[in-house]
């Protein structure tokens, strides 16, 4: 294949590194789809997945309880790059740990989960105290307390004794397949959250949503996954825009 064709065939390529875990990673490619605005398959969003659950667990890592997931999800990135890729995206959050390091390595553009359900956060609930469910790493890296916010933030966390009896549980339950008693664990922490005083709950894991919405909730649902799949869909747009209007400006 020539470069020309190679370009051309890579144009809008989106590298999605998933499998943690596969269950998350197919409603994430669902909300991609969904967020596209297509009318024949060839208006969609290219992609390529690596969805490879052996990648070591994440939490356990950041506790010291287990092997770094960095040296998997390098060999993962490092396959999407040389299928040509020219974005790559996470669909975990507590992978984004190593986001830093695995961009460093890879020199692909990526987009940043926290960053899409913050921007988020900050259009459709501004001013609000945010509610956040995620997992214990994810919460105590600081992932997204610690991340530039669009404005200020008063955040509601879980305490110690919910995330050990109630959220950790249900995620963990949800990626056994149990989503009925996931649903319930993590309803009643939801719910504990609302009563501390949260206008609105940022969804910081990417099982959550496979079990937790509005309708359900009662309060306005900042879903992480979902911005991360609207900002995929523009940036494919775009490049591919821009890709079209070169080769006729040619």
């Amino acid at each position: 294949m020539n470069d020309a064709a190679r370009t051309q065939r890579s144009a809008g390529l989106v590298g999605v590194l998933g499998g943690m875990g596969p269950l998350a990673t197919l409603d994430f490619l669902h909300k991609v789809l969904a967020a596209t605005p297509a009318r024949r398959d060839q208006d969609h969003v290219p992609m390529m997945v690596s969805s490879i659950p052996q990648v070591p667990d994440r939490t356990a890592a950041f506790r010291g309880d287990g092997e770094s997931p960095l040296p998997a999800l390098l060999a993962c990135g490092e396959r999407l790059a040389a299928a040509g890729v020219g974005l790559l995206v996470l669909p975990c959050n507590t992978a984004h740990l190593w986001f830093d390091d695995l961009q460093a390595a890879l020199g692909l553009p990526m987009l940043h989960l926290a960053d899409a359900a913050l921007a988020e956060a900050a259009r459709r609930a501004p001013g609000a105290r945010l509610g956040l469910l995620a997992t214990d790493a994810t919460l105590a890296s600081g992932l997204y307390l610690n991340r530039p916010q669009p404005r200020a933030v008063q955040w509601v966390l879980p305490t110690a004794v919910e995330m050990v009896e109630l959220v950790m549980p249900g995620i963990a339950a949800v990626k056994a397949g149990e989503l009925a008693r996931g649903r319930d664990a993590l309803m009643q922490a939801a719910q504990a959250l609302r009563r501390r005083g949260a206008d609105a709950l940022v969804l910081g894991c990417t099982e959550l949503p496979l079990v937790l919405d509005e309708a359900g909730l009662g309060l306005p649902v900042i879903d992480a996954t979902d911005a991360l799949a609207r900002a995929v869909v523009a940036w494919s747009l775009t490049q591919r825009e821009a890709e079209a209007t070169g080769a006729l400006a040619a």
